[in-house]
């Protein structure tokens, strides 16, 4: 009876090993995102960017970078802390001076990029894997911006136009609104800052807009959108904290001159029309294999730890 004791005894330490191994139950939950309208350049250039991932930009983009965005929600820098200004170089701001995203530094003009109208009301969509508490600070390039040449500091204000705090993650993705400022046209950089407060993640991301004045939808600046289908509805969001991503809608050309207007290169969904989540959702979280053999090993310890004291009393 005492080697049946010390042999079960034996399993049910060997049963709770894997259990101290597997990464899910160790590691926080790390945030997870960019935006998607107006579209980044990392979101444009990765494989769920649509057909804008065919740009000459993007291609350009992977060739500098060696590889394809594929972890385009994952631009992000530990331990920044507020010293944005500090600790990332002028000429790096959109890859946050991480070699794995050199490609977005690209002083290009011809990035996909979005139709938006200067001084009117907008919404940023920035896609989100699991909800954490933050700040985001969106800035908006000054007047004489150069796209042809490395962005750096100075050509953004000191200021964001807009700071949004701890915002909820509602369907896969954080909105929001903000109004945009006036006195730009043409091509300008939004900039785009989330610093977490429950992790230690700063992200960074870029994205290329077309502004218009208010009156100047007929004439001057961006010339109106052309017309195209409506996307392909998303399915409903999952109740999980992976929820999908959702796909933006695409408004016409008719829209009113407030709307925001999106360049035709610029996809805001995959040609397959699934929603963003879907190819990230593998690596957001454990899978449902590793879910079920964890869920095995807890009832197979419980039930030797029940065991053991009734052997050694007999």
């Amino acid at each position: 009876m005492t080697r049946m004791t010390a042999r079960l005894s034996t399993l049910a330490a060997t049963a709770a090993t894997p259990l101290l191994l597997l990464p899910w139950t160790a590691a926080p939950a790390q945030a997870h995102g960019a935006p998607v309208d107006p579209v980044s350049r990392v979101y444009a250039c990765s494989p769920q960017g649509g057909s804008a991932k065919g740009t000459p930009a993007c291609q350009a983009a992977i060739g500098a970078n060696g590889a394809p965005f594929t972890a385009w929600d994952n631009l992000r820098v530990s331990g920044v802390g507020g010293r944005d200004r500090q600790v990332i170089p002028d000429g790096r701001l959109c890859s946050g001076n991480l070699p794995a995203y050199r490609g977005l530094d690209l002083a290009r003009t011809d990035w996909p990029a979005t139709r938006l109208t200067a001084g009117s009301r907008m919404t940023l969509t920035y896609a989100s894997t699991i909800a954490h508490e933050g700040t985001f600070r969106l800035y908006l390039t000054k007047s004489g911006y150069d796209p042809a040449k490395p962005l750096k500091w100075y050509d953004l204000p000191e200021r964001p136009f807009a700071e949004i705090k701890n915002p909820p993650l509602s369907n896969g993705a954080y909105h929001l609104g903000a109004t945009l400022p006036t006195g730009r046209t043409g091509r300008q950089l939004l900039y785009t800052i989330w610093q977490n407060t429950s992790t230690p993640d700063t992200y960074y991301s870029c994205s290329d807009v077309v502004l218009s004045g208010r009156n100047a939808a007929s004439g001057g600046g961006a010339r109106p959108a052309p017309s195209r289908k409506p996307a392909a509805k998303a399915p409903a969001a999952s109740p999980s904290a992976h929820a999908s991503h959702p796909a933006s809608a695409h408004p016409s050309a008719a829209a009113p001159a407030s709307e925001p207007r999106r360049d035709s290169s610029y996809a805001a969904v995959p040609d397959d029309g699934k929603p963003v989540a879907e190819a990230t959702r593998a690596k957001s979280g454990p899978s449902a294999p590793l879910l079920a053999g964890g869920a095995a090993v807890v009832l197979l310890v419980t039930a030797a730890a029940a065991l053991v004291p009734r052997l050694r009393r007999r």
